[in-house]
């Protein structure tokens, strides 16, 4: 079911509507609010402005999915490439065995 979430963020109260469970959003908000903080300089203020910092926090994220994103390939053509060998390895023995 859809709910409504609020969180405050640099100073500005955000909401929107989601299904994901609860324990994903808080994650989620978490992850936005630490990476906001990270990005906004020295104080909580701010010095940097609030729309760039946004996009400093969207930047460090679309940079660690894109991060994950070619691990998770790296780690998908590793897998079948073993399971490959496994397969031959697999067929020779019963060929052997017969």
């Amino acid at each position: 079911m859809e709910r409504l979430v609020r969180f405050e963020l640099i100073g500005h109260e955000f909401a929107f509507y989601t299904t994901a469970p609860e324990k994903e959003v808080d994650e989620i908000v978490q992850m936005v609010t630490k990476l906001v903080r990270d990005n906004s300089g020295s104080s909580a203020s701010g010095s940097i402005p609030v729309g760039k910092v946004a996009v400093l926090a969207s930047l460090n994220m679309a940079s660690q999915y894109v991060e994950l994103k070619r691990d998770f390939a790296k780690y998908k053509q590793e897998t079948d490439e073993r399971l490959l060998k496994l397969g031959g390895q697999i067929a020779e023995q019963l060929r052997i065995d017969k």
